[in-house]
């Protein structure tokens, strides 16, 4: 079946997370995404992981996560022949897309002016930490540096909290969606008749944008956002909106009507509290009359009667509960692959449907320079030439020489 992005070229210059995640997006979509890595060790993320554990046969979990429905390509870029391979993709590319530190493409000789002149109508993608020039122009940029300069380490957590990190790297993913929703519009503007150009992503500027209404009550209503000292679950947002002890675990309730939420915890001397100025200004003191209460019964009555009367509530679940979950299941969110060297494994399936153009999970993450050989043959490199760039140490292969 068709997908909507057939027929697409990206080449991908991108390591770590924003960049990967956004090219793997477009991947899903049907694109034909080259990975260009380093020759040896490749991408950086395949070098790291969590808690000390790996995937089997050595694999990186982070590498794993956010590269299937790619092509690898392990090129010395610093090599003459590199700089022919380079040149030959670009020409038929029609998106780039690089993550390392302004000024290193140019210096490589990958440029965007330098491109440009190959094919015009290249779409070309620019992702940087804090932006691709101003004061903070040569400082490393990375998720958890942004999240604190970004100020949204002081929107989680109780009042006498230190700054609070996010449990996620949110701001690279925020990232990789601009990438994807840049490159996307760009396409559009180039099917009729506007040509390539270049668009350029920061990691500050999304988290910037993703916070938007906590910005605009900040600057348009002259009031900050100040943390509750309890499990208030937004610091602009009063009772009982939050999170709640149960017996057995926790609950989440959102905005519901206080006179029928406080009916069926069966509380009515909470109705004092009925002022919407009340219920902000005393949250805090009114979310611990609430947990008093629901921390008296399971997780499961309290979905129960509050499902019922048609309240807006469901469970806190960890991680590990998730998969299990009857609605995540019916979604089919979790899809397992065959990986040529870790085996089976578990990954998220894509979270859009399309009627006509579905998107897809069709090639595992791949080896390191997995598809050199299979990439330069498609490119129009003979096979003379192809012996002489892996004879010089130009390109390399992962030894496994696995084409998918």
């Amino acid at each position: 079946m068709a997908q909507a992005l057939d027929g697409v070229r990206v080449l991908d210059f991108t390591q770590l997370l924003q960049g990967p995640y956004a090219t793997q997006m477009l991947g899903d979509l049907g694109a034909d995404v080259i990975k260009v890595e380093r020759t040896g060790k490749g991408d950086i993320h395949r070098s790291m992981t969590f808690l000390n554990r790996w995937a089997p046969e050595g694999e990186s979990p982070c590498f794993l996560a956010w590269n299937r429905n790619k092509r690898s390509l392990a090129l010395d870029l610093k090599t003459s022949a590199a700089q022919e391979v380079i040149t030959r993709l670009a020409r038929k590319a029609d998106v780039l897309v690089e993550n390392f530190r302004p000024g290193v493409m140019d210096r490589l000789g990958f440029g965007y002016e330098t491109l440009r002149e190959i094919n015009p109508q290249l779409i070309y993608c620019s992702a940087t930490g804090w932006g691709a020039d101003g004061p903070y122009v040569d400082r490393p940029g990375q998720d958890l540096l942004v999240q604190g300069m970004g100020g949204a380490m002081w929107a989680s957590g109780r009042a006498d909290d230190p700054p609070i990190p996010l449990g996620t790297a949110l701001c690279d993913q925020l990232g990789a969606m601009h990438i994807v929703y840049g490159v996307l519009a760009a396409l559009y503007h180039r099917q009729r008749g506007g040509g390539g150009q270049r668009i350029e992503v920061n990691l500050l500027s999304s988290l910037i944008a993703f916070q938007m209404q906590d910005f605009f009550v900040l600057h348009n209503l002259g009031q900050g956002f100040p943390r509750p000292a309890s499990g208030i679950g937004h610091p602009g947002f009063g009772a009982p909106f939050g999170v709640y002890r149960t017996s057995d675990g926790y609950i989440s309730v959102a905005m519901n009507p206080w006179s029928k939420f406080v009916s069926v915890l069966e509380a009515a001397d909470l109705m004092q509290y009925d002022d919407p100025r009340v219920l902000f200004d005393r949250r805090d003191e009114i979310f611990e009359k609430i947990e008093s209460i629901i921390s008296c019964k399971p997780t499961q009555h309290w979905m129960s009667v509050m499902l019922e009367a048609d309240l807006w509530v469901a469970p806190v679940k960890r991680l590990e509960e998730v998969a299990d979950d009857p609605q995540v299941r019916h979604l089919n969110m979790f899809v397992e692959i065959e990986h040529p060297r870790a085996g089976r494994l578990k990954v998220t399936n894509i979270p859009i449907q399309f009627s006509s153009t579905p998107g897809r999970v069709h090639r595992p993450p791949p080896l390191v320079g997995q598809h050199t050989r299979e990439l330069l043959a498609d490119y129009g490199f003979t096979e003379e030439q192809i012996r002489d760039m892996f004879a010089s140490g130009a390109v390399t292969a992962d030894t496994d020489e696995v084409q998918t």
